[in-house]
């Protein structure tokens, strides 16, 4: 890590309440933004709203181990890095654990040398490798996109598209944090090259209509210039 704070967000999921005092404590000198969890529904409560880059998770969690909540993240997310703490360091939990793409498995009690090393590695990943998923897009709140199926989904609860907004979603989320111009859009939803301010009006007027139905600043305008997805 380095000597300021890290820009990446991370979530720090124990229920003992006195080691994760002392771990927060310790994360909040090294990263900007730091979330904590009791419990493992808390925890994938403030790993959906957050959509935090790096969880820590212990393995012993009420209400949801660490297991199972990392299996539930899995199902559409593998880009999220994950450390899981544990007392156990017996092979049936090493190859379950093996299963869940982890960063890294740490044995408990944890150094914070172990911890900073283990830290380092996931800083390390997501500065140089990039993994999307070849089927859902996740943004926040719950809210995620369906890439082959073309749909906004919350919480698996499928939003009511137009056609449009559909195709305009699609286009946006092709690639991701790419601005698309006002042509680009209009040329792949309308099939018109020349269009005239009538259109470019009813644009503005279907991403307004988009915005309501997606979480907050996710579809931003480019000045002048036209759209992207922001994630």
């Amino acid at each position: 890590m380095s000597n300021g704070k890290e820009a990446y967000s991370i979530l720090y999921i124990e229920d003992e309440k006195d080691i994760r005092a002392n771990y927060v404590n310790y994360l909040n000198r090294h990263f900007q933004t730091v979330y904590e969890a009791a419990d493992g529904e808390d925890g994938y409560k403030k790993y959906r709203i957050n959509k935090t880059e790096i969880m820590i998770v212990d393995i012993n969690l009420p209400k949801l181990s660490g297991l199972e909540l990392v299996r539930t993240i899995r199902e559409n997310d593998h880009s999220t890095k994950v450390i899981m703490l544990t007392a156990h360091s017996e092979t049936k939990y090493l190859l379950e654990a093996t299963e869940l793409k982890l960063t890294k498995y740490l044995v408990k009690p944890v150094s914070r040398s172990e911890l900073k090393d283990a830290l380092n590695l996931v800083i390390d990943e997501l500065s140089n490798f990039e993994t999307t998923s070849k089927k859902t897009i996740i943004l926040k709140d719950g809210f995620y996109w369906d890439i082959q199926r073309e749909e906004l989904l919350n919480n698996n609860s499928s939003a009511v598209l137009t056609n449009k907004e559909r195709s305009i979603l699609s286009l946006l989320f092709s690639s991701v944090n790419r601005t698309f111009t006002y042509d680009d859009i209009i040329i792949n939803v309308w099939y018109e090259e020349d269009y005239d301010h009538d259109k470019l009006g009813a644009l503005k007027t279907i991403i307004k209509n988009l915005r309501k139905k997606m979480p907050k600043d996710i579809i931003k305008n480019v000045f002048a210039t036209g759209y992207k997805i922001d994630i």
